[in-house]
């Protein structure tokens, strides 16, 4: 057995290479170090990008229609619009059709920021996708997209 000098290149992974979920991981794990560094001082994640385009995008939307949306459970939810609200990005207010619920919006500032941020996302996408054609990234978010759906489909036994 060779002696393991832990450098990523010369560590056996194994079957790893071959799992969608590491390749996913590792790509994941590129996309969001790129993501932060094309941010920058903004200092806004990418759940909470995420999260200021569907509230741009549906004015006075549920906490739980954004937690559904993004995947993630409702109490992380809440702590992404709690650091949105914090920095005066987003507002929660009582929702017209659910007083149990918050109908969300973005504030002025918020519109201003999403705005810059749209911009530089733009960027960081063209630079993360710069070794793909046009053809081969739709292919790509196609194949993504159907991965997951069909995951969502059927729950595993």
């Amino acid at each position: 057995m060779a002696e393991n000098t832990d450098k990523p290149d010369t560590i056996d992974m194994a079957s790893l290479p071959d799992l969608i979920g590491f390749n996913l991981r590792c790509a994941q794990v590129a996309v969001f170090q790129h993501f932060s560094k094309t941010i920058g001082e903004v200092e806004i994640s990418p759940p909470q990008y995420g999260a200021l385009v569907l509230i741009d995008a549906n004015p006075g939307i549920s906490q739980s229609a954004i937690a559904s949306a993004l995947r993630f459970d409702r109490s992380t939810l809440v702590q992404i619009i709690d650091r949105l609200e914090d920095r005066e990005l987003v507002v929660r207010e009582v929702s017209a059709t659910d007083r149990r619920s918050h109908a969300l919006k973005l504030t002025e500032l918020g519109h201003t920021l999403l705005s810059e941020l749209n911009n530089l996302v733009s960027m960081h996408e063209q630079y993360m996708t710069r070794e793909l054609s046009m053809e081969e990234r739709h292919t790509l978010m196609d194949l993504l997209a159907r991965v997951y759906k069909k995951a969502e489909d059927k729950p595993s036994n």
